[in-house]
């Protein structure tokens, strides 16, 4: 039976409350099988984000109108609630009230009578009070922020400690804005320049990165995906930020590289790209099914030089010689709070201990990888996340305990005028530049 874009929303978000579902993963599940059309797939995915995004501060507004509270509703009529008020809050293109008629026709066809009545009536009464749908100002700034922008209180706490209330609310306000489409040119078929004229002459509006030198920033252009120029190797999707870790390591043709925890394999075809093809590049990955995606990649970009392997990246010191590799990545497992944007639930599933556990293993692999190094390699960590407890920490720890190595800036432009967080690397938050929050270090080992 055809189900509207509501009703496939509210499929994902039931899905994710009830069983802690990637939504992600749910949602183009669900997008497959419904067979919406465009719009109504950006409605539906719009619906998803945003109200996973916005989670806390639509329950504390639904808790002024519902005397048992959010929590005590079943699952779905929940994200029922959740999804109009969301619709109502934030959404200007919808009229309240078709969100109202639409919510209170899904709770009919999906439960009963009763259901619909108390829907109705909470949604009109939202309507009726709008008034009340603000923040209080007055409370502690932890709170405020936290509610404000929809974040777990205590991982605001945590930013606050690390980098101060006015960039921590930043960074949560830069987490619910949509994610940019950036990509990056493959170098060895063409120059950005001529790149960002044929996808102008195409109809796109695109314009050159300030953040990567082989980055463009599509302000649209549909799904990159689908595009004649991606299927032809013109060009990689990836995140600006995460473009700049190729840079840090700076291969050179020839060479010989291990890529540690290489998949889906943005960085390493990256880094295939800048040696020209021209040398011997590992990429090995904890799952086996995720080879496929790094050949595929290599594969459309007419890359050679890549072998995959599988294995635990702890296990890589007994499967390779000791000083074998002119270049390491460590791309370390992390707590991911650099991509919230593009992972709006990750807020909400994960814990402080959580991060805690990961830190663990970052040093482990640290210490683990770093014998692969040649005297006078070069070994580049990095992470997609900006807790300190997992970046600078986690690098001044390795350094302390490894004398043989240290911190070697690397020069990137954008940056001159950024304010960093101290210590070795590099580290770029959410708001600064509107990508992905990431931290690079660069370690040489003394020859």
């Amino acid at each position: 039976m055809q189900v509207t874009a509501r009703e496939a929303a509210l499929n994902v978000l039931a899905g994710v409350d009830e069983s802690g579902a990637y939504s992600n993963l749910l949602l183009n599940r669900t997008l497959q099988q419904a067979e919406l059309s465009p719009a109504d797939a950006g409605l539906a995915t719009e619906l998803v984000y945003g109200t996973i995004a916005r989670q806390a501060t639509l329950d504390y507004f639904l808790n002024l109108f519902i005397k048992s509270g959010v929590k005590r509703l079943n699952p779905w009529v929940r994200g029922l609630m959740r999804m109009s008020l969301y619709q109502i809050k934030y959404l200007d293109r919808i009229p309240p009230h078709a969100a109202v008629n639409e919510a209170v026709e899904i709770a009919k066809k999906r439960g009963h009578q009763g259901i619909a009545s108390m829907v109705n009536g909470v949604l009109r009464s939202v309507l009726r009070e709008g008034d009340v749908l603000e923040i209080p100002n007055d409370l502690p700034t932890n709170e405020r922020i936290a509610l404000q922008h929809s974040h777990p209180q205590w991982l605001v706490e945590r930013w606050i400690a690390q980098y101060g209330e006015e960039t921590a609310e930043a960074v949560c306000a830069a987490n619910n804005e949509p994610p940019k489409v950036s990509i990056r040119i493959n170098s060895l078929r063409g120059s950005r320049e001529e790149l960002l004229q044929e996808l102008t002459d195409e109809g796109r509006s695109v314009r050159a990165s300030e953040l990567s030198p082989q980055g463009v920033i599509v302000e649209s252009g549909g799904n990159m995906a689908n595009d004649r120029f991606y299927r032809d190797g013109r060009f990689s999707i990836q995140d600006e930020s995460s473009m700049l870790v190729a840079e840090a390591l700076a291969p050179e043709p020839g060479m010989s590289v291990l890529d540690c925890c290489a998949a889906p394999g943005g960085k390493t075809v990256h880094i295939a790209e800048k040696m020209k093809n021209h040398g011997r590049i590992v990429a090995n990955d904890l799952h086996e099914h995720k080879q496929k995606l790094i050949a595929e990649q290599a594969e459309r970009l007419g890359l050679s030089a890549i072998e995959t392997s599988v294995g635990d990246a702890l296990s890589l010191k007994d499967r390779f010689e000791q000083a074998s590799f002119d270049r390491v990545l460590l791309d370390a497992p992390c707590s991911g709070f650099g991509v919230i944007r593009r992972k709006p639930d990750l807020r909400w599933a994960k814990t402080p201990d959580d991060a805690a556990a990961i830190a663990r293993l970052q040093r482990q692999l640290l210490s683990s990888v770093a014998g692969l190094v040649k005297p006078g390699g070069i070994l580049v960590y990095s992470t997609c996340t900006i807790e300190r407890e997992e970046n600078q920490r986690a690098v001044a720890e390795f350094l302390r305990d490894h004398a043989d190595f240290v911190a070697e800036p690397f020069d990137i432009p954008a940056l001159e005028n950024i304010p960093q967080a101290g210590g070795a690397g590099v580290q770029i938050l959410p708001h600064q530049f509107g990508s992905d929050g990431f931290y690079i270090a660069r370690l040489r080992r003394r020859g």
